[in-house]
């Protein structure tokens, strides 16, 4: 199997593929997508997370972000929803060592039970009774 690390993935735009682009960052639709349209937006400077971004780098990828999420909501009207995340760290799942977002459509009846998003990421978290 490849190592997507060696060389980086997210380094080579032709490789990752570019849905869109500015001049810090890149959306990329994600090669085993959650769900229809899942994609991802990744700064061009390799850097492993988010806590290395410039703010610049941050709002070029808030650009893209925004940019996709509206071309997603207009070819799909079934979407009424999205998850927005990061792994930080391979305890976290990153499994990619370069910084990227997840931008993931959320349809009606997707799930049973949406409550608790991505608190999902600790199964026993996710469903919680609100204290009174």
């Amino acid at each position: 199997m490849k190592d997507p690390n060696n060389p980086c993935l997210f380094c080579n735009i032709k490789e990752s593929g570019c849905a869109h682009e500015n001049n810090l960052a890149y959306a990329s639709y994600d090669s085993y997508p959650v769900s229809d349209f899942h994609c991802l937006i990744i700064p061009k400077r390799h850097i492993k997370d988010y806590f290395e971004l410039s703010k610049d780098e941050l709002i070029a990828c808030d650009e893209l972000i925004k940019t996709v999420k509206d071309e997603i909501i207009f070819k799909d009207k079934s979407v009424k929803g999205f998850n927005l995340g990061t792994n930080i760290g391979k305890t976290s799942g990153q499994s990619i060592l370069h910084c990227h977002f997840h931008l993931i459509p959320r349809r009606e009846g997707d799930v049973e039970n949406p409550q608790g998003g991505v608190r999902s990421v600790i199964p026993n978290k996710q469903y919680y009774k609100r204290k009174k």
